[in-house]
């Protein structure tokens, strides 16, 4: 386990697993308003920080996707072996419901995804139902951070069981670079969020993955501090840019790119932010 150390003198944040290695299970803390931070920029990179994007179904993708993590949620039906990418929402639902929150009723018999296409679900996101589901999932903004970094703490994990015992080391040396890094907990947490952790063999264009797997698996940081966020960003690019270019045509990839390069610029200029308040830390926020 690894846990956010406070040392008075200096207030320097150390992840415990720096100095014990990693274990199976992960547990982490950051403060409350650590964690708001995290959420609203989360929310920034995804909605624009705008309510109504809080329900949204993106022009060319086959799912919806809802809250300030716009996690992806099927239409009701769809094969779950046709699912090319990682189903969160119904996930959070029942994350949520196992933390006591009264999720609306509706949402409790839902099965799937009510609405089967971008054009059905268009027509009604004025309606009444529509607005009480941006206003539960503006509501429980704090309890979809702490989902997102829930999963955070099960990816690593999760990575180095697929892989070969000769590649764990990197993989493991480079999440903990970015990880002890100024702003390292935000980068992580959003990218895992945005694009996954790279395991999965349905999210791959001709073989190859854009997760935090290949970012990490990419980047030749040897230590921690800006500079390892520096090449955390430019690792996601080159990943995402990839992608596009092995991408189905029928997709039309790059068209979203360059928000995607404005999104992971946003790791390094939080990263500068938090040294200049923070000169002489090193904090993962």
């Amino acid at each position: 386990m690894f846990h956010l150390q406070v040392w008075k003198r200096g207030v320097v944040w150390l992840p415990l697993f720096l100095l014990l290695g990693v274990s199976n299970v992960f547990a982490f803390e950051l403060s409350k308003a650590e964690s708001m931070r995290i959420g609203q920029l989360i929310f920034q990179n995804e909605c624009a920080s705008k309510k109504h994007c809080l329900t949204s179904w993106n022009e060319g993708e086959d799912f919806a996707s809802l809250g300030i993590g716009h996690f992806i949620w099927y239409p009701e039906g769809v094969n779950k072996n046709n699912q090319r990418f990682d189903e969160s929402f119904p996930k959070l639902l029942r994350w949520m419901q196992n933390k006591g929150v009264e999720i609306p009723a509706w949402l409790q018999k839902q099965q799937g995804n009510p609405w089967k296409n971008r054009r059905q679900f268009k027509k009604v996101e004025n309606t009444q139902k529509m607005r009480a589901l941006r206003d539960f999932l503006l509501e429980t903004s704090s309890f979809q951070v702490e989902f997102m970094k829930n999963r955070l703490k099960n990816a690593l994990p999760s990575i180095l069981k697929h892989l070969p015992v000769s590649q764990r080391a990197h993989i493991q040396e480079q999440f903990q670079h970015v990880a002890h890094s100024p702003m390292g907990f935000y980068a992580l947490m959003d990218y895992v969020n945005f694009k996954g952790e790279g395991i999965k063999t349905s999210e791959r264009y001709q073989g190859k993955g854009w997760g935090l797997l290949q970012v990490l698996e990419h980047m030749q940081s040897t230590k921690s501090g800006l500079q390892a966020i520096q090449d955390f960003s430019a690792s996601a690019v080159l990943m995402l840019t990839q992608r596009v270019a092995l991408s189905p045509t029928s997709r039309h990839e790059k068209r979203w790119l360059p928000g995607w390069k404005k999104r992971i610029k946003s790791y390094v200029y939080e990263g500068k932010q938090q040294l200049k308040t923070h000169p002489k830390n090193i904090q993962p926020l």
